[in-house]
């Protein structure tokens, strides 16, 4: 059973910091996409970036490119989400979610749809304000 505990959350000025970990168990980095999501108030449940199992390739949304990445701590079996440069329209609850694809035929695929995605972590809060 896959279970994913995201932490890290709080509160970040403009144009500050700030870094979401992922405790990962009964998945497998070599074998499931391990991606980011987030959701606002009033919007819907939005894609961030992930790293994709087939290759290792990591895919971000063009709102957060240049400014978010996404990396796995090994020993510690963690995805991370460093965040960036960051802005009030990055204030939401964002979700860590695992999926099993990652290629079609000999090609990479990154899931990007969050019915893609099989596991879900239970949210942390990131609010952007000064």
């Amino acid at each position: 059973q896959v279970q994913l505990i995201e932490s890290g959350g709080g509160l970040v000025q403009p144009g500050g910091s700030l870094t979401l970990s992922c405790a990962v168990s009964g998945a497998s980095f070599s074998s499931y996409t391990m991606g980011w999501f987030r959701q606002a108030p009033g919007k819907e449940r939005e894609f961030v970036g992930a790293r994709n199992w087939y290759d290792g390739s990591t895919t971000y949304a063009p709102s957060v490119r240049w400014r978010f990445t996404v990396s796995k701590n090994n020993p510690t079996n963690t995805l991370v989400l460093q965040m960036e440069k960051m802005k009030p329209e990055d204030t939401a609850v964002y979700y860590c979610a695992a999926s099993v694809k990652g290629q079609k035929g000999n090609d990479v695929y990154t899931p990007v749809r969050v019915d893609e995605y099989d596991d879900w972590g239970q949210g942390t809060q990131v609010t952007v304000s000064s």
